[in-house]
């Protein structure tokens, strides 16, 4: 009995959405167009913004390619971003490799492997891989007239970070330190840095 209402219902639920569908449909009203807006005044220029350097210590594990992407997904919408991805390894990794080549965003990839004494419970991490970013950023601007604005930042890949974030950053809204060349460990400090290189 149950099977045969069961069977029955079926049978007539897609004609009853027919005719819903048929009776709740007004053919007088035209195609949804929704109204122009006015134009507006052009807004102000804005000052050109620094570039913002994002050093993210990575390594080897399940997750890593899914992390690297949402990292990715963000910095791709950044204005001005430079990428700098540090991998705990000896060598560059295949993975790491053919993701930086696909990211779709200017991205350097660096390699410095962490000393087996450093990985011990209670240690800082990856703090090897950043030291490896920041001496990338002063070598490529050693050469460079000094002031060099920026904004440095410490993006780790386990972390999401709003693009609201970047927009403060690089208007230098917020906390943040200054530096000559040199950024100490960062275990107490906020996870940017604007700095200017007087190299």
């Amino acid at each position: 009995m149950k099977s045969l209402l069961l069977s029955r219902f079926l049978l007539l639920l897609p004609w009853g959405l027919i005719v819903i569908l048929l009776l709740d449909t007004d053919s007088s009203r035209g195609p949804l167009v929704t109204p122009a807006r006015p134009p507006q005044q052009a807004a102000p220029r804005r000052p050109a913004l620094p570039p913002i350097y994002a050093i993210t210590p990575t390594y080897s594990r399940p997750v890593q390619k899914a992390e690297l992407t949402r990292l990715a997904n963000t910095f791709r919408q950044v204005a001005r971003l430079h990428w700098v991805l540090v991998e705990d390894a000896a060598r560059r990794s295949e993975l790491v490799s053919r993701f930086v080549a696909r990211a779709g965003l200017p991205c350097t990839h660096l390699h410095v492997p962490t000393p087996r004494r450093y990985k011990r419970p209670g240690l800082p991490r990856a703090t090897e891989q950043r030291n490896a970013g920041l001496a990338w950023l002063r070598q490529r601007h050693q050469h460079l007239p000094p002031p060099q604005p920026g904004v440095l930042f410490f993006a780790d890949d386990d972390n999401t970070y709003s693009l609201e974030l970047f927009e403060e950053v690089a208007l230098g809204k917020g906390g943040g330190c200054r530096a000559l060349c040199t950024v100490a460990y960062t275990l107490a400090c906020l996870p940017w840095v604007v700095w200017s290189l007087i190299c």
